[in-house]
């Protein structure tokens, strides 16, 4: 996907003069308060860290009368966020402080991905003095990232008085991940082939693995994922968004443009294509179409509340 809205200007409403001065006097005594800490008392800083809607006031809302807090919209199923996500993490330690990045994952946080607006992932925002501002959407390369930082400190600390915490990354404790159990070896090189970008691969491990596990739901969702990357690697995404436009009965244009869509974070729009699919098709091609639908449905995951509304809607189209 490529990134777009890859700039602050404009983002800040320059008219919003009460938020912002309120924002400046919340920084300010936040400061005044850190200051007025024992040295040594403060705690650890957190400079990467998930949010969730029970704890979005606090980790985001509240911080961000400190620091910028950029937040990074992700899923599991989205390649691009996987592309993404590390990088972001990375310059959030480059930046030692400057702004702190929180992860919100989409499946778990519908409120949060509705009230923000998010129109596909991965989708960068941040919160300043309480006050969202949009980012960019799409993965991007590190220079143009930077920049995006760059002006948001600076619009940060020009129009809301809010200039982060300076740390040492070096004393940022790192995170203790869990250890994880052992790994069924043919899964794990299912995984490996699909991490590597040999697509094929993954799908006949993915396939190996289920022939002998029927049951087993991460080879299942793997297959999904790598038979999905598999179709779309090196289609034209333009050419074939246009053939999907100029063709709405041919099914088989619909399919590689739901293909496209899923793969962008557009599941909504990718549901609601094979659903017209089905509904404007006969036989063959609409068995085809409601398949796909199903195979993309366990793509996302079977609990996701747009997969229930898309099972509602093929229902109501075939009965």
């Amino acid at each position: 996907m490529q990134p777009r809205n890859m700039s602050m200007s404009g983002v800040v409403d320059l008219s919003a003069v009460k938020a912002a001065a309120e924002a400046k006097e919340k920084a300010e005594a936040a400061r005044a308060q850190r200051a007025a800490q024992p040295e040594g008392s403060a705690a650890p800083v957190s400079l990467v860290f998930d949010v969730d809607e029970a704890g979005f006031e606090q980790d985001v809302l509240q911080r961000s009368a400190e620091v910028p807090v950029v937040i990074d919209f992700w899923a599991e199923w989205c390649q691009p966020c996987k592309q993404l996500g590390p990088l972001l993490e990375r310059l959030a330690h480059d930046y030692a402080g400057r702004f702190v990045l929180a992860k919100i994952d989409v499946d778990q946080n519908q409120m949060l991905f509705q009230q923000f607006g998010v129109q596909g992932i991965p989708a960068v925002f941040a919160v300043v003095g309480g006050q969202a501002l949009p980012l960019f959407q799409g993965a991007a390369p590190e220079q143009q990232i930077r920049q995006v930082l760059d002006q948001l400190i600076q619009a940060a600390e020009e129009r809301f008085g809010i200039v982060g915490t300076p740390v040492d990354p070096e004393q940022v404790p790192e995170a203790q991940a869990a250890p994880e159990p052992p790994q069924d070896p043919a899964l794990a090189a299912a995984h490996d082939a699909l991490d590597s970008g040999d697509l094929a691969g993954a799908v006949r491990a993915y396939e190996n693995v289920l022939a002998d596990q029927p049951a087993n739901v991460e080879a299942r969702l793997g297959l999904g994922q790598a038979k999905l990357l598999h179709r779309v690697q090196g289609v034209d995404a333009q050419a074939a968004r246009k053939d999907a436009a100029d063709r709405p009965k041919d099914v088989a244009a619909q399919l590689v443009a739901a293909d496209l869509d899923l793969v962008g974070g557009h599941v909504e729009d990718a549901f609601a294509r094979l659903v017209d699919a089905v509904r404007l098709s006969a036989g063959d091609d609409r068995e085809q179409a409601r398949v796909r639908l199903l195979e993309l449905f366990e793509v996302v995951g079977g609990d996701d509340p747009r997969v229930t509304a898309a099972r509602g809607a093929l229902a109501r189209v075939l009965f």
